[in-house]
């Protein structure tokens, strides 16, 4: 696949913190695009990144080119890039992605990329040492591995953007991208990522009291799990059939008898699932339980987010709201 991203490039593209934000670099426009258009062209892989920069943007945003990747609903995991795809990458001002495994396609689009000046954001690298390894858990249902085995490398969780503290760090390295690539519009950049942070650094106090209060503080997971992150922030602990990047969907039945044991043993309530889910797997974990009548919860990952969503009002802080609705719904064993 590399080689062949390799060769596609080389075809389209022969054919065509706060206080520092304020400098200009030498040789550059107080604002807008280097190539003298003056409209920012900023590419954004996936729904949080794009919401972010909508944020801070703020009554920049219509004046702005902004694009999401991966405005379909196509998985993170799966995504391939398309010719159009890295062309806009090619001659944008700002180009932002996770970092992962799943990116490994990025390297070759940057390498061959017509704009030597374009600002990059990596998620991974710019959280650094809050990044966690990929983990399995007691019960949880390893991924297959195909073909010849190779010297493991690590497999970073990479759903980064399910944390709200994270979120705060990520939001500050776009602010101060922003600024180099669009100095003359420091101001309005910085009113809104304070005014921004301040938002997720409240809903960030909320998560933490409705899980210091709640009595329970375990999820049963009939599905893949990318909340690591959320749950770590505030000492939720979990069990799942699989692990957030698992391409896996069909559970075994000692998997489904681990995580329907799980419930009778803490006597929860709920079966949670990420949006993607049809249903069927925590609807086999329920019936393997004791109580058939418990009921099914949905976590939103916001990664089937889609063009349609973001048109229809679709927002990083309000579905993470939504989240914590849900979450205390889940962390309440006394609902039912």
């Amino acid at each position: 696949m590399k080689k062949t991203i390799a060769v596609l490039l080389c075809i389209i593209l022969s054919a065509g913190c706060f206080a520092s934000c304020g400098k200009t670099e030498a040789g550059k426009p107080e604002s807008g695009k280097t190539d003298g258009s003056g409209k920012l062209s900023i590419v954004t892989t996936i729904f949080p990144e794009y919401d972010w920069v909508r944020q801070i943007l703020g009554e920049k945003a219509g004046e702005t080119d902004l694009t999401m990747l991966l405005d379909n609903g196509v998985d993170l995991h799966s995504y391939q890039p398309s010719a159009a795809d890295i062309v806009k990458i090619s001659s944008c001002d700002l180009f932002i992605y996770v970092g992962g495994e799943s990116d490994g396609w990025v390297k070759d689009a940057l390498a061959e990329a017509s704009n030597k000046d374009m600002a990059v954001i990596n998620l991974l690298e710019t959280l650094g040492e809050n990044v966690r390894e990929e983990e399995i858990k007691e019960g949880m249902q390893a991924e297959e591995e195909a073909g010849e085995e190779e010297e493991e490398e690590p497999e970073y969780d990479e759903h980064v953007w399910l944390s709200l503290k994270n979120a705060v760090i990520l939001c500050r390295a776009i602010y101060e991208k922003l600024c180099v690539i669009d100095p003359g519009n420091t101001g309005i950049y910085r009113a809104n990522t304070e005014s921004y942070i301040k938002k997720l650094n409240d809903l960030d106090a909320q998560y933490k009291a409705a899980v210091d209060s709640a009595e329970n503080k375990t999820l049963v997971f009939g599905d893949r799990f990318p909340f690591r992150y959320l749950a770590e922030d505030y000492g939720i602990d979990y069990y799942a059939a699989f692990a957030g990047c698992s391409a896996e969907s069909e559970a075994s039945f000692e998997t489904i008898v681990f995580l329907a044991k799980k419930l009778d043993e803490m006597n929860l309530n709920y079966v949670m699932q990420i949006e993607s889910a049809d249903g069927r797997l925590s609807q086999s974990v329920i019936d393997a339980s004791s109580d058939k009548g418990r009921g099914i919860l949905t976590l939103d990952s916001m990664q089937s987010a889609t063009s349609a969503d973001v048109e229809d009002g679709a927002n990083y802080y309000d579905i993470m709201q939504g989240n914590l609705i849900v979450l205390k719904t889940a962390l309440d064993n006394t609902a039912q």
